[in-house]
């Protein structure tokens, strides 16, 4: 299995770097790839940077494409991030920092370094169960994306390739995505997955990243090691 080759999309988060932490734990030989979108919290670029190093990555790209030329979102043009008490305070439906087509754009990146590598596997960290609400998080996406990939590529066309994109904690919550980190041995300190952090980097406590990241935590009675503003 060691000379598998993947590709894992690393946002530097929990979620992406404990799915990166269970690909190489299967043995898996990854090539990982980050973003920077104009997203607001660009820290977490940084945080991919160290993830990637830690779990011993292959090789880490940076891609840098420009989000804020459509905006849309509270993370890539001047609408406040939404922050809250409490978990059950989160809004219904599809909040505002969703990101229009953002992880379409992500995998379509991610096919074509896929491709180019002859790799066969993308890895990517989506979660159904505890999340946002992003439509671009569910199974039927990416059931449907896989399907396209195949059709779209030179080397699904001639059959060298088949790709499959895993989504290995596509039905976890997240405590249970934390205790799986735990088992893995993923750094907690490493990560980060505020929305809008402070100039000190310290994450808010408050947007619906960090309440769903401190519910997981707290249901998993794991001991968070990430810095979170005093106020929180």
């Amino acid at each position: 299995m060691a000379s598998v080759k993947a590709v894992c999309l690393l946002s530097g988060g929990l979620d992406s770097s404990t799915c990166l932490a269970l690909a190489r734990r299967d043995g898996y030989q990854c090539c990982t790839l980050a973003f920077d979108y104009g997203q607001r919290h660009r820290i977490e670029l940084d945080a991919a940077s160290r993830v990637a190093r830690a779990l011993g990555a292959t090789e880490h790209r940076v891609v840098k494409i420009d989000l804020r030329a459509f905006g849309g979102s509270a993370l890539t043009a001047e609408i406040d991030v939404p922050k809250h008490g409490s978990v059950e305070e989160l809004e219904q439906g599809i909040p505002v920092t969703y990101v229009p087509a953002r992880n379409t754009i992500f995998l379509s990146y991610t096919m074509a370094w896929a491709e180019v590598l002859e790799c066969s596997n993308i890895f990517i960290g989506v979660n159904a169960i505890d999340y946002s609400g992003y439509p671009d998080c569910r199974p039927e996406f990416i059931q449907a994306f896989e399907r396209m990939a195949n059709l779209a590529t030179k080397a699904g066309v001639e059959g060298r390739t088949a790709l499959r994109i895993h989504t290995p904690l596509i039905t976890l919550s997240k405590s249970e995505i934390v205790r799986l980190a735990a088992e893995l041995g993923v750094d907690f300190s490493l990560t980060h997955s505020c929305y809008d952090p402070d100039p000190a980097g310290r994450s808010c406590g408050r947007c619906d990243s960090c309440l769903l990241r401190r519910k997981g935590f707290a249901e998993a009675g794991i001991a968070d090691t990430l810095l979170y503003a005093a106020s929180t």
